[in-house]
């Protein structure tokens, strides 16, 4: 195919995928990842910033891991760094999905600690899947200032991000069941339960360790079934 002709049809996936039906904006990446072209990598990040719709963003990200690995992680970086925080998130998501050790020093402070709690949640989710097994205890430290950040979906986020982490995150969790507010405590709390049974649901763990929270009225220095 000749550069003019990969021009065209690049032109025409970035008219496809801002088609007013989302479904249409759908079944185009999904094309573009069933039939994957170096071209079509930049027309899918681009979209980042702008889709509307959560499953479209999913399938774009689908979409960009069909490509070649290399060339969609050198395009992706950048995102990171987007003023626009759905950028940022989606680039972030493609970035866990893709599981590449490469993209882990792009996982910085900054997004870990990101005011807007989507882009946060990402990076936490992101950094888990990617630490190296030296640095995780460092990780751990800086996700532990987080405790009672956010909604349920954010402290779950982070809760889950942790107990991935396994060992490395163990004194974080411990000290974050003695110290701080009464919120972070009872986050911490919910965390520790949810790393010794994974298969307690968050919501469960986090209303059990507000109760106990409440009760002692001080800071933990038990196990949530006292």
């Amino acid at each position: 195919m000749t550069q003019d002709g990969v021009g065209v049809i690049v032109e025409r996936l970035r008219l496809a995928l801002e088609a007013e039906p989302a479904s249409a904006r759908l079944q185009t990446a999904m094309a573009a990842g069933l039939r994957p072209h170096d071209a079509y990598i930049d027309p899918l990040v681009e979209r980042f910033a702008v889709e509307p719709d959560f499953f479209v963003r999913d399938m774009l990200t689908w979409a960009l891991i069909q490509h070649d690995r290399t060339r969609t992680l050198e395009r992706v970086l950048p995102e990171l760094r987007s003023p626009f925080p759905q950028a940022r998130a989606q680039g972030l998501h493609t970035l866990s999905k893709l599981g590449d050790p490469r993209g882990w020093p792009a996982i910085t402070t900054e997004l870990l600690l990101d005011a807007e709690d989507d882009v946060a949640r990402t990076a936490w989710r992101a950094a888990a899947a990617l630490v190296p097994a030296h640095e995780a205890a460092a990780l751990a430290e800086v996700l532990a200032t987080q405790f009672g950040r956010g909604d349920h979906a954010t402290q779950r986020s982070l809760s889950r991000a942790l107990a991935a982490l396994g060992a490395a995150a163990t004194p974080v969790i411990e000290r974050g069941k003695a110290h701080g507010s009464t919120r972070a405590r009872a986050h911490a709390v919910a965390t520790e339960r949810l790393v010794k049974n994974p298969d307690v649901g968050f919501d469960v763990a986090l209303a059990a360790a507000q109760r106990t929270v409440a009760l002692h009225g001080a800071p933990l220095v038990g196990d949530l079934g006292e």
